[in-house]
């Protein structure tokens, strides 16, 4: 209380002083007024801080009247802010949150477009190559046949061929099959060709054809055989599933070797004609 007192009383001098000064002295004063208001300012600002109490009112429990704040209480203290205060008022608020919006929508939009799996292509490419053998004592007509299978990935990442199944009939008989279990990587945005050689049998079940295939008064032995093909991929977390179905003519007569895809029945090659038997 003392120390306040004393502030109290500097003040009131300065105060009475600058009073008679201003009743004392005419125009000609006006600087030396402009000089003690500003030694008056001096003098406040030495005292940045002072507390007015009387016998109702104590002292700041915050700063204990010297107007700081201790630096131990920082992170105890709470600071109330007026709801007019700028700084609750932050400018461009719905130009920031639009802005926002568009970015997560853009990127979603990015993510998706890449990530989004599409189904790998398939295409039977046909027959490239016939081997043929005969089983005399047994009548029998044995065939290695290689097909073609073209892969399209249309995916941002890699797809994996994980295994392909094939089945060869005649007269819905099944005379061969296929199972090639290695896995094979489809590059992002690339086409890759696959080969495999299929067995096939012919004469148990049906020993006419081991006649037709010998017969030596014919230049082409042309039978039709029914290709079903199962094309199992796997890519991020889907696996999926192609099947495909063709008729295939091929020549059981001696080896043949195709130089372009073997069409499906109803568009056969031009060597052969109507007059040629087909079975």
């Amino acid at each position: 209380m003392s120390r306040s007192s004393s502030r109290l009383s500097l003040l009131s001098e300065r105060q009475q002083q600058f009073e008679q000064q201003q009743h004392g002295l005419g125009d000609e004063d006006i600087d030396d007024d402009s000089l003690d208001g500003h030694v008056r300012r001096e003098d406040m600002a030495r005292f940045p801080y002072v507390e007015f109490t009387g016998r109702d009112s104590i002292t700041c429990p915050t700063c204990q009247g010297t107007g700081r704040i201790p630096s131990d209480r920082v992170n105890e203290l709470v600071a109330l802010i007026p709801y007019s205060d700028q700084r609750l008022q932050p400018q461009r608020t719905k130009l920031y949150v639009a802005l926002s919006v568009v970015l997560c929508l853009l990127a979603s939009s990015l993510v998706a477009f890449f990530l989004f799996p599409r189904v790998v292509v398939v295409v039977d490419d046909g027959i490239k190559s016939v081997t043929v053998h005969f089983d005399n004592s047994s009548m029998k007509v044995l065939m290695n046949m290689t097909t073609t299978l073209n892969f399209s990935n249309p995916n941002f990442f890699s797809v994996l061929v994980q295994s392909i199944s094939c089945q060869v009939l005649y007269m819905k008989t099944v005379i061969g099959t296929l199972q090639l279990d290695n896995s094979t990587t489809l590059l992002p945005l690339s086409s890759r060709q696959v080969n495999y050689t299929v067995s096939v049998e012919i004469g148990s079940s049906a020993p006419y054809v081991y006649a037709f295939c010998t017969m030596s008064s014919l230049k082409v032995h042309n039978i039709v055989i029914i290709v079903q093909t199962s094309v199992k991929t796997s890519y991020m977390v889907r696996t999926s599933q192609n099947s495909l179905e063709a008729y295939r003519y091929i020549d059981c007569g001696s080896n043949t070797t195709y130089h372009h895809a073997a069409e499906q029945l109803g568009g056969l090659s031009a060597g052969w004609s109507p007059h040629q038997p087909l079975l």
